[in-house]
């Protein structure tokens, strides 16, 4: 078995809490890297590679919350997008689209799948003929009203071990990173 080198030194203002793992599976990673390649920098692992790794636990912790109200996140997303646009909770695929991480084609073929369920209608754009509109049915309401409750508690649930402050922190460096790095600012009225 290889020896670990210590682990990375933590911030003073984040200390590791009492009964905190002393190396999760990145830390082995990076301290892997530290020993191996010690000329290289291997410092953003520390950040990218965790975040990665948590998109599967958040995923599969979400997929839970809302598999009792038939969803997954994708359908979730959607209609959970077009409520909180407020009423008429209506919006066009470009619009959901700028909000969402699919593909036009995703997009269209998951909107037919949330329209064959009932929960949202798509109509021609009375403004535009050419143009679709994507509009919640009561059904979509109902469930997805009912699902945004389990979401956010599945969601507060993950930052548990967090203080407020913490999360705080958090979220602004998270913001931060998303914000340099291109990765989106989303639509201009910031809804999301």
């Amino acid at each position: 078995m290889a020896r670990m080198s210590p682990a990375p030194e933590q911030p003073a203002d984040f200390p590791m809490p009492a009964g905190t793992p002393r190396f999760d599976l990145v830390g082995r990673g990076v301290a892997q890297w530290q020993r191996e390649r010690p000329d290289i920098d291997s410092s953003g692992k520390e950040v990218v590679g965790r975040i990665l790794l948590l998109q599967d636990t958040i995923l599969r912790t979400v997929n839970a919350a809302l598999a009792p109200h038939g969803l997954r996140y994708p359908a979730y997303a959607v209609l959970a997008t077009l409520r909180v646009s407020g009423a008429p909770y209506r919006l066009s695929p470009s619009q959901l689209q700028a909000t969402m991480l699919f593909t036009s084609g995703g997009i269209s073929n998951l909107l037919a799948r949330i329209e064959q369920q009932g929960y949202i209608r798509r109509s021609t754009d009375r403004l535009d003929r050419r143009g679709v509109r994507v509009e919640l049915t009561r059904k979509g309401i109902d469930v997805v009203d009912r699902a945004m409750v389990d979401h956010a508690a599945a969601e507060r649930q993950l930052c548990a071990m967090l203080s407020g402050n913490e999360r705080g922190a958090l979220a602004g460096l998270l913001s931060r990173m998303i914000l340099l790095n291109g990765s989106g600012a989303g639509l201009d009225s910031g809804k999301a």
